[in-house]
């Protein structure tokens, strides 16, 4: 028997790397389990989220963005010709840009004290720690506290298995250094819309296959019909009721994509193809039989509110247990496990998750929608505003999208907040505030937004929502 520590954490992505900080600063021996490890042996920290998810997507989805700018600069009078994008000079930026936060992450370990322990986590009973190294040699740490954050993977599917190259995964779709000519997508979800929307931009004919009748099926109708309508300008060909029934690679250069939808069955030929159907926990191999933890038919871990499991001191956090996969839900639930195991009162509010995509305009909601609302028999009272009506917007050039409040009719509390817009990812974060604190719609029309900003969108929302808005016809009178 190796250490006992007072909290390992198993799994050094958004949530365990965030969870074990924040451990080590509340004075708690904190030791953190990595299994990834890069050329030379080091534990690559940070997850998918950093190294191949989150961060470098955003990456390339900026670089793209400003490329399509140059092309279009014209309109504020700044004439460009021949503008031309160095893909391998974009992909080396994102790299960059993730090696620089990799090694942010390792440098706070070591300055709040976190232990690295390099290897595959396996939680055995009584909170004892089974880490498998490289080599397969073995160690067994104690504690008196586990926090499981060890993520997600993504979905495969049987008719289109990997191959290197030509079918991809997220990881896989991040490391494209040439710009195809031709791309499918199997799947019209969050990695599905990004990774279509970078090579959109450089000219790519892009065909997005999505099974669904309903394009996203859980945003809020008037978005999923907004976006629809930018993505058809934007020449995303997406394609719903969609099923992938086979692929097939031709001379090794080209891939063949069979489709069934209501016409019958299609296919097309694309020079590659990303699977983005979703993820699924990576519990696999996780738990010793005796661990005393639960999963449940889907590989998730049952965990209560708190993110307590079954066994008194272990914890779950992350993609790995109920809610969504999102980085932030994950590190707002590691801080709220160590806060909890340091004997302080946390709690975090799932109602006020804030979910984004980042394509251009970004659609970004928190809260809930107005079709669930009214499903539960929820009374509501609605304001939009357009961003074509905001001056900020128009210098822009970014008039596209709105803002979105829904509001309790009989006690006006905010209920939803929906955007489609150019940086509606930080805009919803002042939705987000406001309704943590139970914001009324009356507290955000008697709040003073600056002017002339984008953020007045949602000044005007929020009087829309009792048909005062001052910028928009069609109000009402007081």
């Amino acid at each position: 028997m190796s250490d006992k520590f007072d909290v390992i954490v198993i799994g050094a992505g958004p949530g365990g790397y965030v969870a074990a900080i924040r451990a080590a600063q509340l004075g708690l021996k904190t030791a953190c389990v990595e299994k990834w490890i890069d050329e030379k042996g080091a534990a690559v920290l940070g997850g998918t989220c950093l190294n191949v998810g989150c961060i470098p997507s955003k990456a390339l989805l900026e670089s793209t963005h400003q490329f399509h700018n140059a092309q279009h600069a014209d309109v504020h009078g700044i004439m460009t010709s021949d503008v031309t994008m160095d893909v391998k000079k974009m992909v080396a930026r994102k790299d960059s840009i993730v090696k620089n936060l990799t090694g942010g992450i390792a440098g706070l370990f070591k300055a709040n004290g976190v232990t690295v322990l390099q290897g595959m986590g396996k939680l055995q009973g009584n909170k004892q720690v089974e880490v498998t190294a490289a080599d397969g040699s073995t160690s067994t740490y104690a504690a008196d506290n586990v926090i499981l954050a060890t993520g997600s993977v993504p979905v495969e599917i049987p008719p289109a298995p990997l191959t290197e190259g030509l079918i991809l995964d997220n990881e896989g779709a991040l490391n494209i250094d040439e710009t195809p000519k031709r791309l499918g997508v199997i799947g019209a979800g969050v990695i599905g819309l990004e990774m279509g929307s970078v090579w959109a931009r450089l000219g790519t004919e892009v065909t997005v296959l999505e099974a669904m009748d309903d394009f996203l099926a859980l945003t809020d109708k008037d978005v999923a019909k907004e976006a629809a309508k930018l993505f058809k300008k934007q020449k995303l060909d997406i394609k719903l009721g969609a099923r992938c029934t086979g692929t097939e690679i031709i001379d090794g250069k080209e891939v063949k994509v069979k489709f069934a939808d209501a016409e019958g069955d299609k296919e097309i030929v694309v020079d590659k193809l990303i699977v983005a159907v979703g993820r699924k926990p990576q519990t696999q191999g996780l738990l010793a039989d005796d661990s005393g933890v639960n999963l449940d038919e889907r590989g998730f871990i049952f965990v209560n509110e708190q993110c307590e499991t079954g066994v008194p001191g272990v914890y779950a956090i992350g993609d790995s247990v109920r809610g969504p996969m999102l980085a932030h839900k994950a590190s707002e639930e590691g801080i709220m496990v160590a806060d909890i195991i340091a004997g302080h009162h946390a709690q975090l509010n799932y109602d006020v998750i804030p979910n984004i995509i980042y394509t251009h305009p970004e659609l970004a909601w928190v809260g809930k929608t107005e079709q669930e609302l009214k499903a539960e028999g929820v009374k509501v009272k609605v304001g939009k505003f357009p961003f074509a009506a905001s001056g900020r917007a128009m210098a822009a050039n970014e008039t596209e999208g709105f803002v979105k409040i829904i509001a309790c009719e009989e006690t006006d509390r905010i209920l939803g907040v929906h955007m489609v817009g150019a940086i509606a990812s930080e805009l919803i974060g002042q939705a987000a505030i406001a309704m943590e604190f139970c914001s009324s719609a009356e507290d955000l029309q008697l709040t003073v937004f600056a002017h002339p900003t984008v953020s007045e969108a949602i000044h005007e929302a929020a009087l829309a929502v009792d048909g005062h808005a001052i910028h928009m016809a069609n109000r009402k009178k007081r």
